[in-house]
């Protein structure tokens, strides 16, 4: 009888534990991570990549870890690498809509703008996606690459629907309208996009020139052309705009 209670305590103990090192291992790998992608943001590749290795020795399963290690590896264009992590951490998990997010963004950056739509889908599927403008964004831009407008028009109003006053998609339907020759939305679209931008690009004012041309403001092309000579001379919009 005793000998059974000193076993039954043992296994109690053993579980005891086992739980807080799951738990130290999970919040390990989640630190290393968030690590990594910190540094990752700075461009400091190298250091990213050994947060990542510490993330996976704590917890060799963590797919976050594997998700940032593919964009470390897009970014360093070791593409055959990013992909296998990627797949691996959906594998993992497969309702990370982080993960089929980035993933569809590197297929998209990769020439396969057809098969990124559906891991922008996957990711909208989950309703705790904290983000889902970003996804909705990226569909837009990968099916406008391809010409499809009609789709990307679409997926530009649902990112607005979402976040209303969204740049980028405010761009996107600036120049999807300017495409339909329907000038005055163009317009509209635009001088939205324009007040939420502290600089214009030089792609952004040849947009602006381009549409108030259309439109027959010889004052704003006046303005807009003169943004583009001063600021960004050298560029290929400015020899454009110059008949170059």
């Amino acid at each position: 009888m005793y000998r059974s209670i000193f076993l039954s305590l043992l296994f109690l103990a053993g579980c005891a534990s086992s739980g807080p090192t799951r738990e130290a291992a999970q919040n390990s790998a989640r630190i290393h991570t968030e690590l990594a992608g910190i540094y990752y943001e700075r461009a400091q590749m190298g250091v990213a990549l050994g947060e990542i290795d510490e993330a996976l020795a704590a917890k060799s399963d963590y797919a976050p870890a594997y998700n940032v290690r593919a964009l470390i590896h897009m970014s360093l264009h070791e593409d055959k690498e990013a992909e296998a992590d990627f797949r691996h951490s959906l594998s993992i998990d497969s309702n990370d809509s982080e993960t089929h997010s980035n993933y569809g963004w590197f297929l998209c950056q990769r020439g396969k703008e057809k098969e990124s739509i559906p891991q922008f889908i996957a990711a909208l599927k989950n309703p705790l996606y904290a983000t889902p403008e970003q996804a909705y964004l990226n569909a837009a831009v990968c099916s406008q690459k391809v010409g499809n407008n009609d789709v990307a028009e679409e997926y530009f109003q649902s990112a607005l629907k979402v976040r209303p006053g969204l740049p980028q998609a405010l761009l996107g339907m600036a120049q999807l309208n300017f495409a339909k020759e329907d000038y005055g939305v163009a317009r509209r679209y635009f001088n939205e996009y324009a007040d939420k931008k502290d600089n214009l690009s030089a792609e952004d004012l040849w947009l602006a020139v381009r549409i108030e041309r259309q439109r027959g403001d010889q004052n704003a092309v006046a303005s807009y052309s003169m943004k583009l000579r001063n600021y960004f001379p050298d560029s290929k919009e400015a020899r454009l705009l110059n008949g170059n």
